[in-house]
């Protein structure tokens, strides 16, 4: 299990290296047009109604505790049935855990962005930052952590299991959900949008990494 810091530091500098440095500016200039626009606002209060609550509400539980299980349980079975392919899937998904809640949370820090008001459809606060360093804590904000670990599962699988249609669209139909999901109640849009832009950058690199660990052949246990 030791392997899922497999590259990790090098892994989080290639995150923002290179052309991915611009995809997290796309995230911040998405959300910049998307606010100063009213979007946000009016994607919000277009979103509160009782089907859309009922329907996306499970995203919010299952953003949390799938990317907790769902990285053990494949690690734990590949290391059962002898299936290196598993065991390593399992801890990319593991790292991408890590560093998409890292990455996430430090934007966050100093991002200080208002959750929505679930209870006030009256006052629009989506343009409200608190920039600064800890202003609104780590668990809020912008961007959404639920949807950058979405992603970066979603994408660092992609990346392992590219020709496995099934594995492909199952794991987008994910992401996409819990994205979509919290985007209706804990988060903006524009939470959504720069946390799927940034978690899939980090699931391509992780998935990258850890798909070149699995051609090496390399012992996972050290």
């Amino acid at each position: 299990m030791s392997r899922i810091f497999y590259h990790i530091f090098s892994n989080l500098l290639s995150v923002f290296s290179g052309r991915k440095f611009f995809l997290h500016v796309l995230a911040i200039v998405s959300t910049y047009i998307l606010v100063i626009s009213g979007f946000d606002w009016f994607y919000f209060v277009s979103s509160q109604t009782y089907f859309l609550k009922v329907t996306l509400f499970p995203a919010i539980v299952l953003g949390g505790i799938l990317p907790i299980i769902v990285p053990l349980v494949l690690y734990a079975v590949g290391e059962f049935i002898s299936n290196r392919k598993i065991s390593i899937t399992g801890l990319a998904l593991g790292q991408a855990v890590i560093l998409g809640s890292f990455i996430s949370s430090l934007y966050k820090a100093f991002t200080g962005r208002l959750e929505p008001n679930l209870l006030n459809t009256i006052n629009d606060i989506s343009h409200q930052f608190n920039f600064g360093f800890w202003e609104n804590g780590i668990f809020w904000g912008w961007p959404s952590s639920h949807t950058t670990i979405a992603f970066a599962m979603a994408f660092a699988i992609m990346s392992i299991y590219r020709k496995n249609k099934v594995v492909l669209y199952s794991s987008l139909i994910y992401a996409l959900y819990i994205g979509i999901g919290v985007s209706a109640s804990i988060h903006w849009f524009s939470d959504f949008l720069a946390g799927m832009i940034i978690g899939s950058v980090i699931g391509l690199v992780v998935g990258d990494s850890f798909k070149n660990l699995l051609s090496s052949k390399e012992v996972l246990v050290t």
